[in-house]
């Protein structure tokens, strides 16, 4: 990286809540013991190269905004590169350890798929050379499923067998450089594994052709001998009206239907989870229950929006929310925190890609200490514990057992009297929840 890009713009340190510096921490100290890990080994923080490298802001009323000076929109191998380095120094200076991409972002769609694969072949040599440079590593990487006009109907879930294989040989390719990159995991996302209306679609057929799919991609995954984590990413409608992988519950019910869990994990957006009209910690927690929680795609929606808007997150209600969660599930093991998240329309210059990275970083920072606390003092446990004491003994422990029957319920049933459950106390818990904020 020979040229500067962010010239302007220092590495971005930790200076506490008191800092005036805009382009500071006030909360994410890197370095700082959360329990008995870091908080840069709790949170593994990751850039979005999508949004943060090569989205304009353009939206269904306009076109682009945003000032992208390292991307002259060719696609040449050059400008390719340009990108890349651009964006190894915004991780740097913002002090994140990982990044994601889909193929597209980080090379060109050419005019056939071998020149495609060449160009990515290409880039990612240069990208194993920043890496190398930097200590930065690939979280995941991604096949782009959805912008070519041969996936307007899909692709593993696609109409045309010729289209399908497209999609074969691109995943293949993207896995490859995925694996070449030391890449953690790979994720599947079906922008457009989904339809319009069930009257031109043979879902059965579909919806086999997908797991067929997955499975292929678990073969090649053995073959080329790549440990990385795959990952799907719920996600209900938009642009599709319904789409396969619509919510956590889904996407854990089609692996173990098609026999595809043990291979999967769940990537879950918090904007998805909104679309999907659930919060984000239930996702986490119906993934975690099933021992499915993986990666975190993090973001916020706008609820006054029927779309997937991908803000920065900035609540840290939610955000404490969010590492509750994680922390009980035991923190990650090959995922991050990746910030698929993209600045305002009107938030053009290139300063506010570092404004909004800098307040998602310490809204999670805040949300891991204060969940932390919450799980270290044990009254929210405590209270949940004591709810469900009545399953820890008597006729409640056939229960957890196995051992109940109709029959033996019946019986104990018939000898109670009125019975009245103990109060929720939803209103105390949201006052001690709040109790914790700084």
């Amino acid at each position: 990286m020979s040229q500067e890009y962010f010239p302007k713009i220092k590495p971005v340190a930790y200076e506490g809540p008191k800092t005036k510096n805009r382009l500071a921490f006030r909360h994410y100290n890197p370095d700082e013991v959360v329990g008995k890990k870091t908080m840069r080994e709790h949170l593994r923080f990751s850039l979005a190269y999508w949004h943060a490298l090569k989205g304009g802001s353009s939206d269904p009323f306009g076109g682009p905004t945003r000032q992208r000076p390292w991307d002259d929109g060719s696609t040449s191998i050059d400008n390719a590169k340009r990108v890349a380095d651009a964006g190894f120094e915004m991780m740097q200076k913002l002090g994140l350890g990982f990044y994601c991409f889909h193929d597209r972002d980080v090379a060109p769609e050419l005019d056939d798929l071998q020149a495609s694969s060449d160009a990515l072949d290409a880039v990612a040599d240069h990208l194993k050379k920043l890496q190398k440079q930097t200590g930065i590593k690939l979280l995941w990487g991604t096949a782009c499923l959805f912008a070519h006009p041969r996936y307007v109907q899909g692709a593993a879930t696609s109409p045309n067998a010729d289209v399908y294989a497209i999609a074969a040989a691109q995943v293949k390719k993207a896995m490859e450089v995925t694996h070449r990159l030391n890449g953690l995991g790979y994720t599947f996302w079906g922008g457009r594994e989904g339809y319009a209306t069930l009257l031109n679609t043979d879902m059965k057929r579909e919806v086999a052709n997908l797991a067929h799919f997955l499975h292929m991609a678990v073969d090649y995954k053995k073959k080329i001998g790549f440990k990385g984590q795959f990952y799907i990413e719920p996600k209900p409608r938009e642009p599709s009206t319904h789409q396969y992988d619509s919510d956590a519950a889904a996407c854990l019910n089609f692996l173990r239907e098609f026999g595809l869990l043990e291979h999967f994990k769940l990537n879950i957006e918090t904007n998805h989870a909104t679309l999907a009209l659930h919060r984000v910690e239930h996702e986490l927690a119906v993934s975690a229950n099933a021992g499915a929680l993986g990666s975190i795609d993090a973001n916020t929606g706008d609820e006054l929006i029927g779309w997937d808007t991908d803000q920065f997150p900035t609540n840290v209600y939610m955000t404490t929310q969010m590492m509750l969660q994680l922390l009980r599930a035991g923190g990650f093991k090959t995922g991050g925190l990746n910030f698929d998240a993209k600045v305002r329309r009107e938030s053009h210059e290139v300063v506010d890609i570092f404004h909004a990275h800098i307040g998602g970083m310490d809204a999670f920072a805040r949300g891991l200490k204060i969940a932390h606390r919450i799980i270290e003092d044990g009254d929210l446990d405590r209270f949940v514990k004591a709810r469900y004491a009545t399953f820890e003994s008597g006729i409640g422990k056939t229960v957890t057992t196995g051992k109940a029957t109709f029959e033996s319920l019946e019986k104990h049933a018939l000898k109670l009297g009125s019975v009245i459950p103990a109060s929720g106390r939803q209103e105390m818990l949201e006052n001690l929840i709040n109790d914790y904020m700084d």
